[in-house]
């Protein structure tokens, strides 16, 4: 997942990924200083990638 919220249609993409995938309420995201947003945004994206790892790994340690 790549988030980004230089345009407007970034805003909302990340709105939506975070309420839908993560649990996070459309009033939280909103009520949000602009770079503490950023820093969650930052901190979800790097969870995002080190479950993608995780999960890699796990599927090449299955099929070896």
């Amino acid at each position: 997942m790549m988030l980004c919220n230089d345009t407007l249609q970034g805003y909302y993409t990340n709105n939506f990924a975070l309420m839908k995938h993560h649990g996070w309420s459309l009033s939280d995201l909103e009520n949000m200083l602009p770079w503490e947003r950023d820093i969650y945004i930052l901190l979800t994206e790097n969870w995002v990638k080190e479950q993608n790892e995780k999960a890699e790994q796990a599927k090449q340690q299955r099929g070896a």
